[in-house]
């Protein structure tokens, strides 16, 4: 960021771009379908399951492609582990931001590290799964690991008790983040911002809930939003949304049913989808991940474009920080949330 000052105040503030850019989109267009996958993972390096699915989405709603029953509902159960280690690491983060270095990041890390174990025995990696796949996923969870998951998401809450109990009425955290570049839910909307940021601005919009993708209308949960949409705000959303996220795992590992986990008449390989056009999106843990395909029948996109919302949601940052202190500036920044992965792709 270029920041100009008065003193320590901001006066003005550029994001730039570039340093991380690995070409990801025309990438894409010079490969199969099923070769992008695994570059998914690389975008928002810290969710790469959710990246899977916004993909698998697209390509799947532009050849028309049915997702077994199981599969959807391993999906969802993916996703919500995914955006409770993305809000716990989230957490960790914003106190680092603030000079807190050490406690709070390694109780969020422990979290996440039991997260990524499991993904590590479902997919065999930790972070660059490569596990969707066009009609469900690559193949079925190991003995065992649901019942594992279950009793992982049973105790859930009592980290999210401990981080409330450790952080919320700090008199420092308070201070640091009460009040500090507040957008109203309008400044939100104008700026194309989504997810946790859009929220803690008061604005009741969750593309769960909206879009009902896969078969997240199946399941109960509350979506959090904030009163303010300071940092403060932004904060605390994450807390919420992990506690909702366990509210829909618990249903949706009582209600997996049995049965196949991909789709056997999709040829993934050679994969070619009919000419047409597409956008599809999800509820990613940092907000609106959508994927714009155009086919034109051979077996790679003619065009390939992703909307990310840590791109996105940087949109108004010089308007946040404008007016803030110096020292306030990677505390707004961090109470975004972004990836540098796929902010520049």
């Amino acid at each position: 960021m270029n920041v100009t000052l008065e003193g320590e105040t901001v006066v003005a503030l550029k994001p730039v771009f570039g340093y991380l850019h690995r070409n990801h989109e025309k990438l894409a267009e010079g490969m199969s379908y099923l070769g992008s996958m695994p570059y998914t993972d690389r975008l928002d390096y810290i969710c790469p399951l959710t990246n899977n699915w916004a993909y698998a989405l697209a390509v799947e709603k532009l050849a028309g492609i049915e997702v077994p029953e199981r599969a959807e509902y391993l999906r969802v159960i993916l996703a919500e582990l995914t955006r409770i280690q993305n809000h716990a690491a989230f957490l960790g983060f914003v106190l680092g931001d603030m000079g807190a270095w050490g406690t709070a990041l390694m109780y969020a890390f422990r979290e996440r590290e039991r997260i990524l174990d499991f993904f590590e025995e479902l997919t065999g990696a930790r972070m660059m799964v490569n596990f969707m796949r066009f009609g469900g996923c690559r193949w079925d969870t190991p003995a065992g690991w649901l019942e594992e998951v279950r009793k992982f998401v049973k105790g859930v809450p009592n980290f999210l008790d401990e981080m409330e109990k450790l952080l919320v009425e700090n008199e420092i955290l308070l201070a640091r983040l009460v009040g500090v570049a507040p957008l109203s839910g309008k400044r939100a909307i104008e700026g194309g911002l989504s997810g946790p940021p859009l929220r803690a601005s008061g604005v009741d919009y969750d593309i769960r809930k909206v879009d009902a993708y896969g078969i997240y209308s199946r399941f109960r949960f509350r979506i959090p939003r904030g009163e303010y949409g300071d940092c403060y705000d932004r904060f605390m959303i994450r807390i919420h949304e992990a506690r909702e996220s366990v509210e829909i795992l618990k249903q949706a590992l009582d209600e997996i049913p049995e049965g196949p986990v991909l789709n056997p008449k999709i040829k993934q390989r050679g994969f070619r989808p009919p000419p047409g056009e597409v956008y599809a999106r999800l509820e990613a843990p940092k907000g609106e991940l959508g994927f714009h395909i155009i086919s034109d029948g051979t077996d790679r996109p003619y065009r390939y474009r992703v909307r990310p919302p840590s791109l996105i949601n940087l949109t108004l940052l010089e308007e946040m920080c404008i007016g803030a202190k110096i020292a306030d500036v990677m505390v707004i920044l961090g109470s975004i949330d972004i990836v540098l992965g796929e902010v520049d792709r």
